[in-house]
């Protein structure tokens, strides 16, 4: 049972994506990925963040850890409970803050313990977490993908209309060469750039002097050289960090401070491009099969 209410949204949910015969959400009107191709920039606190963010503005709101190696939203959520079936053949999503939850983490018997898997069975795991799991009816269901440019990105657009992409980066070059090439997969496999988050973008000491640790302007070159909107930049606040470590993000233990406030300006912006785009083109993005036609299919486990 989800521990709180979500409320009357803010405004109507933007206009449904196109959902093709075989896509395996069809009740969800958005996916959004939260993605970067680079590691350690903040894609998995972006992701909850927003997706908190876009549960308190009111909309039915699901997150999904497609970090399959690296699953990070059961600590950033505190949630320890295992899915179960009710039917024997979907599971039901775990909940926390009225946000549908699913997490390979969620399935693992020892918290620690390696996922060793090669991209065919990463492929099948994706699927299920996907069309297996009882996401119902909802607006938006955001997707934490993890670093690089290889199988999880290429699932996703071979099988799942996509709303769009939300690309995390922080100012330095060594963190925005690693994203020009995720954008240009993205083009390369027709998913849209929604906008980019600079994350971790100053931090202000205690004497409210604003320091630029990683540089600056990375995120807007990004937003340049992906020719979408610099939809949020974020401050290094040690806030983040401890709510995060502690299962309560700060959108959810603290949404009307500074740093609570600019994710839920990022959910606003997000929700306004998602709707521009929606208004403009109406149409999803085309399927692109790259599976090749082999492997089977490795279920994962079930509690009934």
């Amino acid at each position: 049972m989800s521990d709180v209410e979500t409320p009357a949204p803010k405004s109507s949910p933007p206009k449904s994506r196109t959902v093709g015969p075989d896509d395996p959400v069809p009740g969800v009107a958005h996916v959004v990925l939260v993605m970067s191709g680079k590691g350690g920039v903040g894609k998995s606190t972006t992701a909850t963040n927003l997706a908190l963010a876009l549960a308190r503005s009111g909309y039915r709101t699901g997150l999904l850890d497609a970090d399959i190696y690296g699953p990070s939203i059961p600590t950033m959520l505190g949630v320890t409970g295992r899915p179960v079936s009710t039917d024997g053949k979907t599971i039901e999503p775990l909940e926390r803050f009225g946000l549908k939850l699913m997490s390979i983490g969620f399935l693992l018997e020892d918290p620690k313990a390696a996922v060793i898997w090669r991209g065919p069975m990463l492929h099948g795991a994706l699927q299920q977490f996907l069309k297996d799991v009882a996401w119902g009816d909802l607006d938006f269901l955001v997707l934490d993908l993890p670093p690089g440019t290889g199988d999880v990105a290429l699932s996703l657009s071979q099988r799942l209309g996509v709303s769009g992409a939300v690309m995390v980066t922080t100012p330095q070059p060594v963190a925005t060469d690693d994203v020009y090439k995720a954008v240009s997969m993205c083009r390369k496999v027709n998913i849209p750039i929604l906008g980019i988050v600079e994350n971790m973008s100053w931090f202000v000491d205690t004497a409210g002097v604003k320091h630029e640790l990683f540089g600056k302007g990375g995120g807007q070159a990004v937003a340049d050289f992906s020719e979408a909107p610099l939809l949020a930049q974020i401050p290094i606040d040690q806030s983040v960090r401890e709510w995060g470590d502690k299962g309560t993000p700060v959108v959810q233990a603290a949404p009307d401070g500074a740093i609570g406030q600019a994710f839920m300006a990022l959910a606003e912006a997000v929700v306004g491009v998602v709707s521009a785009k929606a208004d403009e083109d109406g149409d999803a993005a085309p399927l692109i099969d790259r599976s090749g036609g082999g492997g089977g299919r490795r279920r994962l486990p079930v509690t009934k």
